[in-house]
């Protein structure tokens, strides 16, 4: 069972959730393909939460994932590198982002959130673009939060279980927000 903390504004975080749940599901008809980035600890501390991690991950894949697609996957060890980069076209394109995931090493005994979420955050394109971040370590993620990066991090929703943590980022909302925001308090 998780516990849910918000970080940031509670308003975009919300809109930032419904988005998530209603927009990314499949259920709801036709959409169109969206941009995902998947950040996964690759540090030591992973290694201990490895299976529980990836099952919960290829559950949130199923949900989300449909055809056309384009997912990013990166391995946040000492040095952030991209594990894999592709578009879904089929079944097995799905199974395929998940089997990366499982298939994580460790890579250091720290996390380089910082440049995976600065790479996501240059390359984002037009469409939707879905940003989740699992830290195995606290140390990982506080890492972040107390950088320069922070601001990355402004409009997340961080999903905390027992040995590990899932955020949903919001790159790049800060515009969309304040036009929001003022168009809201205008109605008023």
């Amino acid at each position: 069972m998780s516990k849910n903390k918000a970080a940031g504004i509670k308003i975009p975080v919300l809109a930032l959730v419904m988005a998530s749940f209603f927009c990314l599901s499949p259920l709801y008809g036709q959409r169109n393909p969206i941009n995902v980035n998947l950040i996964v600890d690759g540090s030591t501390y992973y290694l201990n939460v490895r299976d529980e991690v990836s099952s919960w991950i290829s559950n949130k894949m199923d949900q989300i994932l449909v055809e056309g697609d384009s997912v990013k996957i990166w391995s946040a060890g000492s040095n952030s590198r991209i594990i894999y980069e592709g578009k879904i076209n089929s079944a097995s394109d799905r199974e395929t982002v998940k089997k990366s995931v499982r298939e994580i090493t460790a890579s250091g005994d720290s996390t380089d959130f910082s440049s995976a979420l600065r790479e996501a955050a240059q390359h984002q394109g037009s469409s939707f673009t879905y940003t989740l971040l699992v830290s195995a370590s606290s140390q990982g993620l506080s890492s972040v939060l107390n950088s320069s990066n922070a601001g990355l991090m402004r409009f997340s929703r961080i999903e905390e279980f027992s040995a590990w943590r899932a955020v949903v980022v919001g790159l790049n909302l800060d515009s969309r927000v304040s036009r929001a925001a003022s168009a809201f308090f205008s109605v008023q």
